[in-house]
């Protein structure tokens, strides 16, 4: 009994140094991937991991274990840049421009008064020195004015007007009253007629008096042009304010000169010709060229396009 006591704990004894030869094996096996000599099954685990243990490894294992989840990754696949995005930059603020305060008109006496002069054409009065000013009167051309001797830039001549201090542009004041040229003299005498045109008036139906005005006048000054345009549906022509005159060449520039010089008569507000304008408001600046709208027709080489007021004339 005691020997067979003594061999049970001897073999006990040769447990331990077995594992103890065992262990550098094993780590040799999970650090090269290969098994050398027989597997060596433990105790707890189950038959399939010593075959998992025991399958060649190179690098990473290439069949997922059940359950887990495998993610390829390619080189070739774009990087993600992990820089910042740069913040927006703030909209610059753009400051209203602080609009001419009006002033406060000033009353003249005679006593203000150094001289009389007038106008060679029909010319803005502003409540101002400038035309960012209020425009308060259009004065016809000849029209004697008091002025003050007060000039402001060279340009901006100070006239009393209803007792007020107004201002004009002293380009167009002289101390002698104008003629009128011989030829505005004889279109004003001959070209002025209310008779109905002798080709009809079928393109008066809608029109304002004044526009009815322009065409009977335009008729009797110019008898060779017969086309006309009236009424239709689109902006003052749709408002009976319109007349397109077809004419063009060396004509269509006498009867834009002709309806520009009798326009306080007419009751015209503003003429379109040539790619160029003239309006009532700014008349001391002339015939004005306009932006290129594309054709003949839109930039009214073809036809001269005038706009009344209404009622004013007729």
């Amino acid at each position: 009994m005691a020997s067979g006591h003594h061999k049970a704990a001897r073999q006990r004894d040769w447990s331990t140094p077995l594992l103890r030869l065992a262990a550098p094996t094993l780590v040799a096996t999970l650090v090269t991937g290969t098994v050398v000599g027989a597997a060596v099954a433990w105790p707890e685990q189950p038959a399939t991991s010593v075959a998992a243990i025991s399958r060649p490894m190179t690098g990473f294992d290439t069949e997922p274990l059940p359950g887990s989840r495998v993610e390829v990754i390619s080189r070739s696949a774009p990087r993600v840049s992990l820089s910042p995005k740069p913040e927006p930059k703030p909209e610059p603020r753009t400051e209203k421009p602080t609009p001419t305060p009006e002033p406060e008109p000033e009353a003249l006496s005679g006593a203000d008064i150094v001289d009389h002069l007038f106008l060679t054409t029909a010319l803005n009065v502003w409540s101002g020195p400038g035309e960012d000013y209020t425009l308060l009167e259009v004065l016809p051309a000849g029209t004697k004015v008091p002025v003050t001797g007060e000039v402001v830039d060279g340009a901006w001549a100070e006239i009393s007007y209803d007792g007020l201090s107004r201002w004009v542009n002293a380009d167009y004041l002289v101390e002698e009253k104008p003629q009128p040229e011989e030829e505005e003299a004889e279109a004003r005498v001959a070209g002025i007629s209310s008779a109905p045109c002798p080709s009809g008036s079928d393109v008066e139906s809608g029109l304002t008096s004044d526009a009815v005005l322009v065409h009977r006048a335009v008729c009797a000054a110019f008898p060779e042009i017969t086309t006309y345009g009236g009424l239709r549906s689109d902006g003052e022509h749709g408002q009976g304010l319109a007349l397109d005159i077809m004419v063009s060449g060396s004509l269509g520039d006498q009867v834009a000169e002709y309806l520009r010089a009798n326009a306080g008569s007419l009751g015209i507000s503003y003429l379109i010709w040539s790619q160029q304008i003239w309006t009532v408001e700014r008349s001391s600046e002339g015939w004005r060229y306009m932006e290129d709208r594309g054709s003949t027709t839109a930039n009214h080489y073809d036809h001269v396009h005038v706009t009344v007021y209404g009622s004013s004339a007729g």
